[in-house]
C-alpha cells in the first residue's frame, strides 16, 4: 500500500528540480515505490572535494533532497509542510566517478514529525553513506509557508 498522499510522478518530481541546487548538483529521479523513492547523483566536478572523492555535504544534499521530497509527498501542502529538524550521516566507503544511488524509506511517518533512513550507494551497490534526517509537519498559516 502506497503512502504517498497523491500519486507523484517522474514528470513531477522533475519539474519541482528545476533551477534549485537539486538540479544544479545534477540529481536525477530515477523511481517511485510504495514507500520509497530512490535518485542518482554524478560523482563529478559539482559534487567532488579537492582529493578526487564525493564531498560528504554532496551525499547529505542528496540525502536531504530525497527525505525532504518522501516528506512532502505524505502530507496534504494545502494544509501542511515540511521542514527539516535534524539530519545526520556516516560516511562508510569513498565514491571517485560514476553515479551514486539514494534510496529513502520511512522509519516513522507521524502528524508532527517524520523520520527517514536514506542509503546512497555506488555504481557496484556497495554502501557509500547512511543518513537519518527528521522533518517537523508544521500548518499552513493562511495558506502559505
Amino acid at each position: 500500500m502506497a503512502i504517498w498522499f497523491t500519486t507523484p510522478s517522474m514528470e513531477s518530481l522533475s519539474t519541482l528540480s528545476q533551477q534549485t541546487m537539486i538540479d544544479h548538483l545534477g540529481i536525477e529521479f530515477t523511481a517511485i515505490g510504495d514507500d520509497s523513492i530512490t535518485a542518482r547523483m554524478p560523482v563529478d566536478q559539482r559534487t567532488i572535494q579537492p582529493m578526487g572523492l564525493l564531498h560528504g555535504g554532496a551525499s547529505v544534499a542528496l540525502a536531504e533532497t530525497l527525505g525532504s521530497v518522501a516528506a512532502t509527498l505524505c502530507i496534504n501542502t494545502k494544509e501542511k509542510f515540511c521542514v527539516g529538524l535534524e539530519i545526520n550521516a556516516n560516511h562508510v566507503r569513498p565514491a571517485r566517478s560514476g553515479y551514486v544511488y539514494g534510496t529513502v524509506t520511512p522509519l516513522h511517518i507521524g502528524n508532527s514529525t517524520h523520520i527517514w533512513q536514506i542509503r546512497i550507494v555506488d555504481d557496484q551497490e556497495r554502501l557509500v553513506c547512511v543518513s537519518r534526517l527528521t522533518v517537523a509537519v508544521l500548518d499552513q498559516k493562511g495558506g502559505k509557508a
